[in-house]
């Protein structure tokens, strides 16, 4: 995914969301309801989302130093996950706080003003259903024949699936205080607006906990995709002058790849060969995968008995490239 897509439904969400808290906050105002005011801390939360997410993304474009030669592209993962944890943490907890409230003082929503939640909330469901679109949108641009739940799982921009949720959150948060408003003007039981409240606080939290998971991932450190891993096996190869005796990649942010592999040279080659082979794999791999900024290659002679066996040292035997511990070389 390019930044520039990501950027674009970043900042679609954050106008959205910065319109619509204004007017759920207004409404809250005028109502004293408290499905408008967990909505209002909801859009909140959901804007600095999106503010942490555009200083992520500026502060991972920072030039590599001495004290982090591999540059600050996981940048954008940090602040991913401290939108997952802080903002929507927050946000969620309050929700569920003032349902608390709400549910030992239940009052109905009364006075002049009583179609102004209803008018508001119709009017962030479009906003927001918008917001979505452009998010869709951008997504489609990489998320090929992959389906959405696989999508979120394996994206290495934190930015898309970030957004993607926020908004499916809100609109299914929306939903919940359009019922939870409707029933208490229908019923005069404010009940039903605690319990609109209280199912956007747990839809906040279960958000938050899904993408603390992925992010956590993302800053372990996560492979390259099936898909670029083939393309570096090929390019390596070459049509098989080269092989491969193990290889391991590793994300270093979502536009840099870190390649590192161990091939096999010839027993007779020179040093001045083995040199020009490594060079010119280490060019085929950048012409596959443009992404992979860092590439070590590690020449050595191929020894099936080593190979197959563990290490004096305990490790594990090494594998076939891509990792799955099945293939053995």
């Amino acid at each position: 995914m390019s930044a520039s897509g990501g950027n674009k439904a970043i900042v679609a969400a954050l106008a959205a969301n910065l319109t619509i808290a204004a007017l759920k906050f207004v409404a809250f105002a005028l109502t004293r309801s408290s499905s408008m005011l967990a909505e209002g801390i909801h859009s909140v939360a959901d804007s600095g989302n999106q503010v942490l997410l555009l200083v992520g993304g500026k502060r991972s474009r920072r030039q590599a130093s001495a004290e982090h030669p591999f540059g600050y592209g996981r940048e954008r993962y940090i602040y991913a996950f401290i939108v997952s944890i802080v903002l929507f943490s927050v946000g969620g907890l309050f929700a569920l706080y003032e349902a608390y409230h709400k549910y030992q003082d239940p009052h109905p929503i009364e006075g002049p003003f009583w179609w102004v939640p209803l008018a508001v909330l119709i009017g962030a469901i479009i906003a927001e259903s918008f917001s979505l679109r452009t998010a869709i949108k951008e997504s489609n641009h990489t998320r090929g024949g992959m389906g959405w739940v696989r999508f979120v799982r394996t994206a290495k921009s934190p930015e898309l699936p970030v957004i993607l949720l926020e908004d499916l959150g809100a609109l299914v948060g929306l939903a919940f205080a359009l019922v939870g408003v409707s029933m208490t003007l229908l019923t005069d039981n404010g009940l039903w607006d605690a319990a609109g409240t209280a199912m956007i606080g747990l839809l906040l939290v279960a958000i938050a906990a899904i993408l603390a998971i992925e992010t956590k991932s993302l800053l372990l450190g996560e492979s390259a995709t099936a898909a670029d891993v083939a393309k570096i096996e090929a390019a390596i190869s070459n049509g098989g002058s080269t092989r491969i005796i193990h290889l391991k990649t590793l994300h270093l942010g979502p536009d840099e790849l870190l390649v590192a592999a161990k091939i096999t040279v010839g027993s007779r080659e020179s040093g001045e060969q083995i040199a020009a082979d490594i060079n010119s794999a280490e060019e085929r791999v950048r012409a596959a995968v443009p992404i992979a900024t860092a590439i070590y290659l590690e020449p050595d002679l191929f020894h099936p008995a080593a190979a197959a066996t563990p290490s004096a040292n305990g490790n594990p035997p090494e594998v076939a490239p891509g990792g799955d511990p099945s293939r053995r070389v």
